[in-house]
């Protein structure tokens, strides 16, 4: 496993300089290293290492989705207010309906499938937005507006909804009936998760307050209650919906709100930790590509996803309608909801694990949208922010 580790960050490393020096985004070297050390290809990873890929690939998440709780204030959350409320729903539900359309004429899936895939389809990837979004805040773009703080809170709750929704279709696919609990887990989840990060946010200020030590040691503390909230969600399964993404970064909102200069001296510390986390998830999402099958794809999955992607574009633009931003700066929360990575990897193959006859073509599917989607997106939102929003000095934007 060793060796595997030291080829992931190595090769992770090199390609990902090699392609930032081209004038692309990092991450796409860094998947890329998934695919070329991945099974299907040198098959360089050791077996042990995919097998704990998941959870790898969730502490990553854990650190960036702390870091940008970190990164957000109650003030700019009130003013992004119901732009970011109605992005966290409308454009998945957009791509949802846009697949539901779409998936029965190009394959043959019946309704209920072909709602499952466009879940699947349908979540942004917080593992590309989130550091994208703390990148364009560090060079001070979009914060006239607070674009960057918009675009963060409607992804934040953009996969709750999809994965509530996803759990549904697939117990419909199974045969089974949807319950009115589980159509207000959705809601329940949401509020649920922000309360706990609150209340587990503001003890672990209390404790601070109590006990001085040094930052690195409340680094690793705040990282085993962050694993702690984790582990929550799946203990409260069934008892009480909770979204455990979502207290995450609450708990760092509210340390923010509390104790500002700790949250200032805390991001700090956490976006060294995200230099390496980072290669680890891209690179493992990567390797979970399975290449036959994204070959055996066809243009007629390329065809649905980009369909899908102009559905989900339209639901961005309804819901900027009641927001000041000008057309530049909707072009880019546009492209700031194209990235998908993370949930897909995470979900995808869950139907045909289930023996869905449909399972294969989902998982092609979420397989091709990672390849398609990760690096247009971010390369998107790289190469535009500059242009799109207003700069530090005030220009840009308009």
């Amino acid at each position: 496993m060793l060796t595997s580790v030291a080829l992931i960050l190595i090769v992770g490393l090199a390609l990902g300089w090699f392609l930032k020096r081209l004038g692309l985004p990092s991450l796409i070297g860094m998947i890329l290293t998934g695919i070329l050390l991945g099974p299907y290809v040198l098959n360089a990873l050791d077996s042990s290492i995919l097998l704990i890929s998941n959870d790898l690939r969730q502490m990553a998440l854990v650190i960036i989705l702390f870091r940008a709780g970190l990164s957000l204030n109650v003030k700019d959350l009130k003013k992004v207010g119901l732009p970011a409320l109605l992005m966290s729903c409308v454009p998945a539900s957009f791509e949802i309906i846009a697949v539901i359309i779409l998936a029965p004429l190009l394959f043959g899936l019946p309704l209920i499938d072909a709602a499952l895939l466009g879940t699947v389809l349908a979540a942004v990837s917080p593992a590309v937005v989130v550091p994208s979004m703390l990148m364009v805040m560090d060079h001070g773009y979009g914060q006239d507006k607070k674009v960057p703080q918009l675009v963060l809170a409607g992804a934040s709750l953009d996969d709750a909804f999809v994965i509530v929704l996803f759990t549904s279709f697939l117990s419909l696919a199974g045969g089974e009936a949807i319950s009115i609990s589980t159509l207000m887990s959705l809601p329940i989840s949401i509020v649920s998760g922000i309360l706990i990060g609150y209340a587990v946010g503001k003890g672990m200020h209390l404790f601070f307050s109590h006990f001085h030590m040094r930052d690195t040691l409340k680094v690793l503390i705040l990282l085993s209650v962050s694993f702690f909230l984790l582990e929550l969600e799946g203990l409260l399964t069934g008892i009480l919906p909770t979204s455990s993404l979502l207290a995450i970064m609450a708990m760092g909102l509210t340390l923010k709100h509390v104790y500002s200069e700790l949250a200032d001296r805390l991001s700090i510390k956490y976006n060294k930790l995200w230099l390496g986390a980072q290669i680890l998830l891209f690179v493992l999402v990567g390797a979970t590509v399975n290449i036959p099958y994204a070959l055996e794809a066809g243009l007629a999955v390329v065809l649905l996803i980009g369909l899908a992607l102009i559905f989900r574009m339209l639901g961005v633009c309804l819901s900027l309608l009641p927001s000041e931003l000008n057309g530049k700066e909707k072009l880019f929360v546009s492209f700031s909801y194209i990235p998908k990575a993370t949930v897909q990897a995470a979900i995808g193959g869950i139907p045909l694990a289930v023996g869905l006859a449909s399972g294969e073509l989902i998982l092609t599917v979420a397989v091709v949208a990672i390849l398609l989607t990760a690096p247009i997106g971010a390369f998107a939102i790289e190469k535009s922010y500059r242009k799109l929003l207003q700069s530090p000095n005030g220009e840009g934007g308009y």
